[in-house]
């Protein structure tokens, strides 16, 4: 026989402030730090794929640093090299900058 166990019902006051409380956190984080957070996130990027591109800008035709040294950085941007690629030779346009 299948016995699900179930978890312990929770008081219906404590579960409806814990709600309460969780809706105004998400509140108070959507007026106060979204945008912060989004901007940061996109600053991490734009800053990803300078150096992406002053590392393995051979690989557009763009030589900035020795061989060298983007032998030796190759392990770390391995997985980040073909979204990089696609991005930075994508046709880009006016709209895309107001985005």
């Amino acid at each position: 026989m299948d016995e699900r166990v179930s978890p312990p019902a929770e008081p219906r006051k404590r579960r409806g402030l814990f709600g309460f409380l969780n809706t105004a956190k998400e509140v108070m984080y959507g007026m106060a730090s979204h945008d912060m957070s989004r901007y940061a996130l996109r600053t991490r990027a734009s800053m990803e794929h300078l150096f992406i591109l002053i590392t393995m800008g051979d690989l557009l035709g763009v030589p900035i640093l020795p061989p060298y040294y983007s032998l030796r950085l190759l392990p770390y941007v391995v997985p980040q090299i073909s979204t990089w690629k696609r991005r930075m030779l994508r046709e880009k346009d006016l709209t895309d900058a107001l985005g």
